[in-house]
């Protein structure tokens, strides 16, 4: 008896440290932190504890989830794979793809053609994200993926196609596509259709069938992932940031509940977020759109920005959403890391930045914390580790491949002690096998210190300049960016990147390349009310009606 009793507890004690599932974008509730103690190693590099990595058929900006031992990526080819050579929009197909955790080995792989027509490959937007970038989500039974306008796809673990439902085919304003991931919340499948109808749309999981619509014009320029915040027992709200606002529905029926406002920010581009176990919900939308960050508590009904708002501060956020862990919030844009009161809304220490960063103008992946680190990667691939605590450190910096024509536009997955992180190219996995990182790889990992004209020692985490980047990319030493160096440059299409040369004489000078900056701030204009083929779109509200409005 006593043996079968310590066999059982013995079992029982594996239960409870076994990992939990990375079902969605961020992980656990969106969270962006891995529940349990999870054994990731602080350095890794191509050659050291990289346990596998498996080459996809084509990019995405879309980030892997962990389901059980199989891992789900979503990706795309036929179309915009080369920005030097488009090819046929006619060609455009998504794939999901199932992936072995453990092996490495492909399980299986669906295609989706694109609904035409799609926005073609041109402009500042979709070059920026392609198109596969919502991320898929499981509810351990199924995995429901949303491919913009080419609407929501359902299939079994087994890849067998279950349902698929259409969500409209209109274009944002810009022409930039959409990027916000589908939730699950009960049986109803959400997805922010804010590009291809200006709507957030609930789906019955298991029939496909359109449970709710609501419609609003507010929806424009927003491309966060909403989140699922627990008020109590009997209430869960959907919530969201959207330009110069925070929204909170009724996920199963998309009631309008709330709405706080103002954010400052004409664009939402991160999603919002929140602690474990915690009401409370944070936005820190981008300062390139007047953005700053804003608390405010779930659970309130029409307008609260005057009773549930808890504070506001300034900080600003980049494309990443950042992450809540013991009561701080963690953002880090670029390569300089804020640590913020979570309660009050007060910096918590001074800023720092990143040693050996390297310079990457989209910097899309956010910030994961794994037991007591945090891991953050850039989009050319580094992985910066920081020990967290009461004062916040760098211990190291990794890179998973040396190969610069990889970006990196993902979030990285954990469970079970591995990470799974993807490029447009791979889906690498990161585990502790026992592995000693060379100090060639080591060196490899960081960015070589500047050598201004500071004081050794003081400038090497200087604020990077556009002359440190045409240096870095002015191979020959010439002065100037041939169109072979141009290519190598990953932050934009080298066609666009040459309207630079003004002058036509088929390189860019170092004063041209000071203009860079104009590119990522013109856009196409789009089609501004109007959908694929012109015509103006429905007039929609601005927001919903609250669900007490008569």
């Amino acid at each position: 008896m006593v043996r079968h009793l310590v066999t059982a507890g013995l079992l029982l004690a594996c239960v409870s440290v076994q990992a939990e599932d990375w079902s969605r974008f961020r992980g656990p509730a969106g969270s962006g932190v891995a529940k349990g103690s999870v054994a990731l190693p602080t350095q890794w590099s191509p050659n050291a504890n990289m346990a596998w990595k498996f080459e996809m058929p084509g990019p995405g900006a879309s980030s892997p989830i962990i389901v059980g031992d199989k891992a789900f990526i979503t990706c795309y080819t036929g179309y915009g794979v080369d920005p030097n050579a488009v090819g046929e929009l006619k060609n455009l197909m998504r794939h999901l793809i199932c992936v072995d955790v453990k092996t490495g080995k492909k399980i299986w792989q669906k295609d989706v053609a694109a609904v035409q027509p799609e926005d073609p490959f041109s402009g500042i937007g979709i070059p920026a994200h392609g198109y596969a970038s919502h991320t898929p989500v499981s509810d351990g039974q199924n995995v429901y993926c949303f491919f913009g306008k080419s609407g929501v796809h359902a299939f079994d673990m087994e890849g067998n196609k279950l349902w698929n439902a259409e969500v409209g085919t209109e274009s944002d304003p810009k022409t930039w596509g959409s990027s916000s991931s589908p939730v699950v919340f009960g049986n109803v499948v959400i997805v922010v259709a804010a590009a291809e109808s200006q709507s957030i749309i609930g789906f019955d999981k298991t029939s496909g069938k359109e449970v709710w619509r609501k419609e609003a014009r507010g929806l424009d320029n927003m491309w966060g992932t909403p989140a699922l915040i627990k008020v109590d027992d009997k209430r869960t709200d959907l919530v969201m940031c959207v330009a110069n606002e925070i929204w909170g529905l009724d996920p199963a029926n998309g009631d309008f509940l709330w709405l706080a406002g103002k954010t400052g920010a004409s664009s939402a581009y991160s999603s919002v977020f929140s602690g474990a176990d915690n009401k409370r919900v944070y936005a820190m939308p981008s300062s390139r759109n007047g953005g700053g960050s804003m608390a405010v508590d779930a659970g309130g009904e029409g307008d609260v920005t005057e009773t549930m708002v808890a504070w506001k501060g300034r900080d600003a956020a980049g494309y990443a959403t950042p992450v809540v862990h013991g009561g701080k919030i963690y953002n880090v844009a670029n390569d300089v890391v804020t640590v913020i009161d979570a309660k009050t809304g007060e910096r918590s220490g001074e800023r720092f930045r990143l040693k050996g960063y390297m310079a990457s103008r989209l910097e899309y992946p956010s910030p994961i914390v794994a037991g007591d680190r945090l891991f953050r990667l850039n989009g050319r691939g580094q992985v910066f580790v920081l020990a967290l605590g009461d004062e916040p450190k760098q211990i190291a910096v990794n890179r998973l491949t040396n190969d610069d024509a990889e970006v990196f536009w993902g979030t990285p997955a954990v469970s079970d002690g591995r990470m799974l992180v993807r490029s447009s190219q791979y889906l690498y996995c990161v585990a502790d096998k026992g592995e000693t990182v060379s100090e060639d790889d080591m060196k490899m990992a960081k960015a070589a210190p500047s050598t201004g004209a500071r004081s050794a020692g003081g400038n090497q985490n200087r604020r990077r300049t556009l002359n440190d980047v045409f240096a870095e990319n002015d191979a020959n030493k010439d002065g100037k960016l041939e169109k072979s160096e141009v290519e190598k440059i990953t932050f934009m299409p080298t066609e666009r990147l040459m309207t630079l040369d003004k002058d036509e004489d088929g390189a860019i000078s170092k004063d041209e390349f000071q203009n860079v900056r104009s590119l990522f701030q013109q856009g196409r204009g789009g089609r501004g009310g109007a959908d694929e083929n012109g015509a103006s779109k429905p007039d929609r509200p601005q927001r919903p009606k609250f669900r007490n409005d008569k």
